[in-house]
C-alpha cells in the first residue's frame, strides 16, 4: 500500500465547512431542480444557478452531483430495490463508481447525499486509477455488504480504458478467491451503457445509469446506515 487517499482537497473546508455555504447550496439545488424539471439543459441550469449564488467550480460539481428533475427522480425511485430484494441474485456493480467514492469517504472526504436519496463525492478516475489506503477497506465492506444479503453473485464492472483497470481487476479476483466470494470482474469499453442495458439489479450512483437502468440498490446509504460508518456527510435536501 501506498501513502495516498482521497480525502479533502486543499480549500474544500471554505467551500462545504460552513453553515452558510451549506445553506447557499441547497437554495441552488432548490433552483436546479425547478430548473431541470422545467426541461433547462443541465450545463446551462447549473451556469445560470452557479452565477446567481457566486458558486465555486468544486461547488457546481457538488450542486450538478446532487440535482435532478421531478420526473428524474421519481423515476429513480420506482426503480430502487430493498435489501430483502438482494437475496440469491446476482448483482452488477460498477466498480470504479462505487469504489472510489467508498474510498472518499473512508478518507473523511466531504460525501454529497443528492436530492435522489444518493451519495457522491468529487473524486474521479481522470484516466488512471491509483490503489489508496483505504481500498482494502473499501473491498471488505462491499464483501461484508454481499455476504449479509445472501447475494448469490456479485459481478464487478470496470473501465477497460481506464490505465490500472486490469490491476484492479486482479486484486478484486484474489480477494474473492481468499475469502471464497462468488465473484466476477470484467473490464467494458462503455460500462455506463452495459449496465444502464443489463437486466440485473445496479449498484451505482451514476446518474445516467440510474436514470436509464432497469433496478438499482443504493449501496453507500446501506453501508453508512448498517456499518455506522463515520462519514463527512453533506445533506443537499
Amino acid at each position: 500500500m501506498n501513502s495516498r487517499n482521497r480525502g479533502k482537497n486543499t480549500g474544500d473546508d471554505a467551500l462545504f465547512g460552513s453553515e452558510k455555504q451549506i445553506s447557499k447550496l441547497k437554495l441552488a439545488v432548490e433552483d436546479m431542480r425547478y430548473l431541470l424539471t422545467r426541461e433547462y439543459p443541465e450545463k446551462a441550469a447549473s451556469d445560470l444557478v452557479g452565477n446567481r449564488y457566486r458558486l465555486k467550480t468544486r461547488q457546481i460539481q457538488a450542486l450538478r452531483g446532487a440535482s435532478a428533475s421531478d420526473s428524474q427522480l421519481y423515476s429513480r425511485q420506482s426503480k430502487h430495490v430493498e435489501t430483502l430484494d438482494l437475496k440469491g441474485k446476482m448483482v452488477y456493480l460498477d466498480g470504479f463508481n462505487v469504489l472510489i467514492l467508498l474510498e472518499s469517504l473512508l478518507s473523511e472526504a466531504y460525501i454529497f447525499e443528492g436530492l435522489d436519496g444518493c451519495f457522491r463525492d468529487l473524486s474521479g478516475v481522470h484516466g488512471t486509477y491509483k490503489r489508496v489506503n483505504q481500498t482494502l477497506s473499501a473491498v471488505e465492506l462491499i464483501a461484508a455488504f454481499y455476504q449479509k444479503n445472501q447475494i448469490q453473485k456479485l459481478v464487478w464492472i470496470f473501465d477497460k480504458p481506464v490505465s490500472n483497470s486490469g490491476r484492479i481487476k486482479q486484486i478484486i479476483l484474489e480477494f474473492a478467491e481468499q475469502h471464497q466470494l462468488n465473484w466476477e470482474a470484467d473490464l467494458q469499453f462503455n460500462p455506463d451503457k452495459f449496465l444502464a442495458e443489463s437486466s440485473e439489479i445496479i449498484i451505482s450512483s451514476d446518474a445516467w445509469i440510474l436514470d436509464h437502468c432497469k433496478e438499482w440498490f443504493n449501496l453507500i446509504g446501506y453501508l453508512i446506515r448498517e456499518e455506522k460508518l463515520p462519514v463527512n456527510l453533506i445533506k443537499m435536501l
